[in-house]
């Protein structure tokens, strides 16, 4: 998990850098990471819970060495 922290996140569906990794979301019921946490750049993403927005697990879809892709769409 910590590997991932301070991973540049970029979205494929418009090439947008949305910034680092700051933090994760844990289900507690299987202990695995349900979402990581982005500084928030603009409202339409806000989770409204702090100064970051979420991105599901599922949306992730491909993690490098230095980068995780994710691919979110106008309707997320």
């Amino acid at each position: 998990m910590q590997e991932l922290k301070n991973m540049e996140v970029i979205n494929v569906s418009n090439s947008e850098r949305l910034g680092y990794v700051t933090d994760f979301e844990i289900c507690i019921s299987n202990g695995e990471i349900s979402a990581i946490i982005v500084p928030e750049k603009n409202k339409f993403f806000s989770s409204g819970k702090n100064n970051g927005f979420r991105i599901p697990w599922g949306k992730i879809t491909s993690i490098g060495k230095d980068i995780i892709l994710v691919n979110i769409d106008s309707d997320f």
